[in-house]
């Protein structure tokens, strides 16, 4: 089992920017990726970004490319999302997820998820 603990959320102005972190626990050594996904009210969850455990291969949405940044600290069992010239659009509820089994890179299939953390830009 991992346990993913999301934080760094809240209320910024637009153009403004958060860093959220997403501290993984347990058995964290099977991880294989980690991504952060996103559900704003009334919208499907989509893809943000994501990175390797072990390679540092990243990717990430066309809507956030420039703009985000996902990094992680193995040493600390972090992920973080560094978020800059957000835009009303980015609010939402962000997550982040770990994936233990191999899966494709892109895939959207998770197998752990954390409890979220609020994302609120103001124009």
């Amino acid at each position: 089992q991992v346990q993913l603990v999301e934080s760094g959320g809240g209320l910024v102005q637009a153009g403004g920017s958060l860093r959220l972190s997403c501290a993984a626990s347990g058995r964290t050594a099977s991880v294989y990726r980690m991504g952060w996904f996103r559900q704003a009210p009334g919208k499907e969850r989509e893809f943000v970004a994501l990175i390797t455990w072990s390679g540092g291969i990243k990717s990430y949405a066309d809507s956030v490319k420039g703009r985000f940044t996902i990094s992680r600290d193995n040493a600390k069992n972090t992920v973080y999302l560094q978020m800059n010239s957000l835009k009303p659009e980015d609010t939402a509820v962000y997550y982040c997820a770990a994936d233990k089994s191999g899966r494709p890179l892109l895939s959207v299939e998770y197998d752990y998820w954390g409890q979220g953390t609020q994302v609120t830009v103001s124009s």
